[in-house]
């Protein structure tokens, strides 16, 4: 009798342990591409380390190698948090219904685009991107992803409206580098001549003495924009508990540790809606990006 009480209590602790595994979910985020994986896996590994702390719950950050695969991954359930650009994240709640931008950047609200051109071409900086339409026709000319709003959405929408041509019927030659810091390194390189760029990028280089400031220059800063944001699945609640979602936006809003938020570089994160991203919805629609 004392074995099959031992035998008894041997299953039931099983089936806990069983059932207590199965209802603990990790909560799986990630990113897009839009710098170095080395910079972006330490960066985001804090971040997870942090939302684990404040949730209670074990959460993964998943690195992805492009912006379609972020927004894949989002879609299809994979990842229930993501930090995309404002035409990813555009995407992304497009396909999955009942999603939300919750955070933003302070800097986000107001983000720019800078062109670049290496010295050699001996462009000068201008105000007005219709002034360096002769300095610039038939020049090489980089994007960053064909998926980045700062590095294709915002620049392909001024230079077709500004100069009134496609950018491979204005250019020589038109590339997309893959994420910013590659921009960077190909127009400094003289790989091409011009390219654009995330301001924020460009910025943190130059802090930190990772520019040729002989080699390559900014001639060009587009008007402000909404861009990156972090968004996230409608239906976490019924995964992760009712008020899973405010949680995650409480969190993220109240994070405040000044080396996880400069290696963004961000100086916080504030609250963000869909709403705010319209203007970027309707630029991909003009530009044919988006049906």
């Amino acid at each position: 009798m004392a074995l099959n009480l031992i035998r008894k209590l041997m299953v039931s602790s099983l089936f806990c342990f069983t059932a207590a595994s199965a209802t603990a979910e990790t909560f799986v985020f990630t990113a897009i591409p839009d710098e170095d994986e080395t910079k972006l896996v330490e960066r985001f590994k804090g971040v997870a380390d942090y939302l684990s702390q404040e949730l209670d719950v074990e959460v993964r950050y998943i690195p992805v190698k492009s912006y379609a695969a972020a927004v894949s991954a989002f879609r299809n359930n994979q990842v229930q948090l993501a930090w995309f650009g404002g035409l990813s994240g555009v995407q992304a709640r497009r396909l999955v219904p009942g999603s939300e931008a919750i955070a933003q950047g302070v800097e986000d609200e107001a983000f720019q685009t800078y062109f670049i051109a290496n010295t050699s071409t001996g462009i000068e900086p201008a105000d007005e991107l219709s002034a360096l339409e002769d300095n610039l026709k038939d020049k090489t000319f980089t994007f960053g992803s064909k998926g980045s709003t700062s590095g294709r959405l915002m620049p392909e929408f001024y230079i077709r409206d500004v100069f009134g041509a496609q950018p491979d019927d204005f250019f020589s030659r038109v590339g997309f580098s893959g994420n910013h810091t590659r921009t960077l390194r190909l127009v400094e390189a003289g790989t091409y001549q011009v390219g654009a760029l995330n301001f924020q990028v460009w910025e943190k280089e130059l802090a930190d003495g990772n520019i040729d400031t002989d080699a390559v220059q900014v001639i060009w800063e587009t008007p402000p924009y909404p861009d990156y944001q972090w968004t996230i699945r409608g239906d976490v609640n019924e995964r992760f508990g009712d008020g899973f979602k405010e949680r995650v936006t409480e969190a993220l809003l109240n994070l405040d540790d000044q080396a996880l938020l400069e290696s963004f570089p961000r100086s916080g994160f504030i609250p963000a809606s869909n709403d705010d991203y319209e203007p970027i919805r309707k630029t991909a629609e003009e530009i044919g990006i988006l049906d």
